[in-house]
């Protein structure tokens, strides 16, 4: 009676243990349903070198099952529009003071998630060597968005051009300068242009990122550079509010901060470009 009353478990058992061998089989062969499906998503960026660093990011985010297709623009005002209408899942171009200036204009729900890299602004000119050589009324070219012009403004006072009222914040704008001992004429542009604009000034103020794309050389045109340390301009990757604490916001900012992705930023940007992280 106790043999015939075994069986029965003993079988069950062995029935229980085949199924289990035969699923963690099926497991492994469809290599487990951690790695069924990568995680997806659209990355605004600027158009230019960060293309060349990001083809690297999303190559590293593959290790975190996260694909990356790269969304490209040619214009600022654009990435945080797509990232806030859901045309894209994260975008990387702004600093702080640009986004706020953004989340002041326009109510974006969007959050800085991890640093990129810093471009410190400079100035450039092809009529004179320094900045003691720009003469009586030369004229000086400067971003004309908001965060951008104020950070032109700041490196015109800090080599002495120029001086703002006190008290003036990182979004100075034209009607701040209280001083302008050498009547430089300031013109406004586009920050895409003001280096296209170079031959037709006597100096310009120029990001980093658009300095390269306009042909201006660091070492030979450029007469004056903001500080890096203490910078408030380092550029991070940014999402809506309401992804921010998502599990595919930290493996994207892995993606970036990483070696193989600082090794690609370093010999693309050569030294005018720092990593920020």
């Amino acid at each position: 009676m106790r043999l015939r009353s075994l069986a029965p478990a003993s079988l069950s058992r062995r029935v229980l243990l085949s199924a289990m061998l035969s699923a963690a089989s099926l497991l492994a062969l469809s290599g487990g349903a951690a790695h069924a499906e990568a995680k997806s998503i659209k990355v605004g960026i600027m158009s230019g070198e960060d293309e060349d660093v990001w083809r690297v990011v999303a190559t590293e985010a593959a290790k975190h099952d996260l694909q990356i297709e790269t969304v490209v623009f040619n214009d600022y005002t654009q990435p945080n529009e797509a990232l806030q209408n859901g045309e894209v899942d994260a975008n990387a171009f702004q600093h702080q003071p640009y986004l706020d200036n953004q989340i002041k204009t326009h109510g974006y729900k969007i959050e800085k998630v991890g640093y990129t890299g810093v471009w410190p602004i400079g100035l450039y000119s092809r009529k004179a060597d320094s900045v003691a050589d720009l003469k009586e009324g030369s004229v000086v070219g400067v971003p004309n968005d908001p965060s951008n012009e104020g950070r032109a403004l700041k490196l015109l006072e800090r080599e002495g051009l120029i001086k703002l009222k006190d008290g003036t914040g990182i979004l100075a704008t034209l009607a701040d300068v209280e001083e302008n001992p050498r009547n430089l004429e300031i013109k406004e542009l586009d920050s895409g242009v003001v280096g296209r604009s170079i031959e037709d000034l006597d100096a310009a103020v120029v990001n980093t990122d658009w300095a390269l794309k306009s042909g201006l050389d660091a070492e030979k045109d450029r007469i004056a550079q903001e500080a890096v340390e203490g910078n408030p301009y380092s550029n991070f990757i940014a999402v809506r509010t309401e992804s921010k604490d998502e599990p595919w916001v930290q493996n994207l900012v892995a993606s970036y901060q990483n070696p193989t992705v600082k090794a690609e930023f370093d010999k693309v940007y050569k030294g005018t470009g720092l990593s920020a992280y």
